[in-house]
């Protein structure tokens, strides 16, 4: 046996949630999502990002990263502004077919299969790799049994009717509860892995 077998980098989903198991309403929207200050949960986030070198996201998805981000650059400098600074320095992959070359900074886009290149990504050296995707884009890691981590952060709201991210999974998944916290700002945080086999 090898005991020199380096270990796989990890995939981590981070999405936001309601009660009711939506990341985004029926067209998309995310106006029912709290906001508001949490000290707690800015440190927490700072935190889940720091093994983190690189980012997934799918082509629905970037534009709102990116600009979000940008955005917040030019605040004051503050632990958001910090954070910013990450989001927009490391290096994005955006999986999409739909485009040949990138307009937004760090980032490179990936026209092929998306389940060999994220295995094969998460092979190779380096730190842990952060998903932030629609719907459909999270619907299609999870279908394949991509993403080893889920850090799902529940808003105190329920929306009734929205887009979820389990919902064509064929089988039944089971999972281990790594911690929950609870934050000022009513949100709850279940960080789960994926229980082996």
């Amino acid at each position: 046996m090898n005991d020199n077998k380096k270990a796989m980098r990890k995939l981590k989903l981070q999405v936001q949630m309601s009660i009711d198991g939506c990341i985004a309403g029926p067209n998309n929207e995310m106006d029912w999502m709290v906001w508001y200050g949490d000290e707690k949960l800015k440190e927490y986030e700072n935190r889940l990002h720091e093994p983190v070198d690189t980012i997934l996201l799918g082509k629905k998805m970037t534009n709102e990263f990116v600009s979000y981000w940008s955005s917040v650059m030019n605040k004051s400098e503050d632990l958001e502004h910090a954070f910013a600074k990450k989001m927009i320095e490391a290096p994005k992959i955006v999986f999409t077919n739909s485009l040949n070359t990138s307009e937004w900074i760090n980032t490179e886009i990936e026209t092929g299969n998306f389940k060999d290149e994220i295995t094969k990504l998460k092979s190779q050296d380096g730190g842990d790799i952060l998903v932030y995707g629609s719907a459909s884009f999270d619907s299609s890691l999870i279908e394949e049994n991509l993403i080893d981590e889920f850090y799902l952060f529940i808003n105190p709201v329920a929306i009734g009717n929205g887009k979820t991210i389990f919902k064509d999974l064929k089988e039944i998944r089971k999972f281990t509860l790594i911690e929950s916290i609870a934050f000022d700002s009513g949100k709850v945080l279940l960080h789960y892995e994926v229980k082996k086999n």
